[in-house]
């Protein structure tokens, strides 16, 4: 049986790719910062999910994760970093930027990093993280956020030239996914612009099983 952990498995593509893990056979460690919403996903999954509440603005207290998890599920295959908060922040209030750096870069490099670290003393792996496409080109209404998601991008570009350069089994996948009807999409663009969640996660799920090295 195949392991992943789903960073942000609580709502929209994160728990949608949980759902859909389980489905094709996976246990999966499930991860996110609202209990309330972490059980409920884990009552439909059932024995395959493992749960744990964190805290992803928490980077340092976080570096042992993905080890200890995967010791819990008996190794791992997979890391799916969808953990991810944006704002509509036209008055650039400092609160909702500091907020996108915590949880995008901070928390992302920490969980990435150890995510690495564990498949390179394992010989072998996965890592894939959700961006997206405004890390194409920043967005006045939001610039943390598509700077964040740029940064994404840009160390996984990183991650992959260095497993390269090691000539390690690691595969690096970076989709960027446009606006998907999601809670935080929410109020983004119109509806019109909107991708609906599950087909878009089937496509992301397709893409990455391919090993692709990025989806726009």
């Amino acid at each position: 049986m195949k392991k992943a952990i789903v960073i942000g498995a609580s709502s929209g593509i994160g728990r949608a790719l949980a759902l859909d893990l389980a489905k094709d056979g996976y246990s999966v460690g499930l991860v996110a910062r609202r209990s309330d919403l972490l059980a409920e996903l884990k009552e439909e999954i059932g024995a395959a999910a493992v749960v744990r509440v964190v805290d992803v603005r928490q980077a340092g207290e976080n570096l042992g994760l993905i080890k200890d998890l995967a010791g819990e599920l008996g190794g791992l295959d997979l890391v799916i970093l969808n953990a991810g908060v944006g704002h509509i922040n036209n008055d650039l209030d400092w609160e909702k930027e500091k907020a996108a750096i915590d949880v995008n870069v901070s928390g992302f490099t920490a969980l990435a990093g150890a995510a690495y670290k564990y498949f390179e003393g394992h010989g072998h792996g996965h890592i894939v993280a959700i961006s997206s496409v405004v890390a194409l080109r920043g967005i006045g209404a939001s610039p943390a956020y598509s700077a964040s998601k740029a940064f994404i991008s840009n160390y996984l570009q990183g991650l992959r030239q260095k497993g390269a350069k090691a000539k390690l089994d690691i595969t690096i996948t970076d989709i960027k996914p446009g606006f998907v009807d999601t809670d935080m999409a929410k109020g983004r663009l119109h509806s019109g612009w909107q991708a609906r969640s599950l087909p878009h996660v089937r496509l992301c799920r397709r893409l990455s099983e391919k090993n692709l090295m990025r989806m726009y």
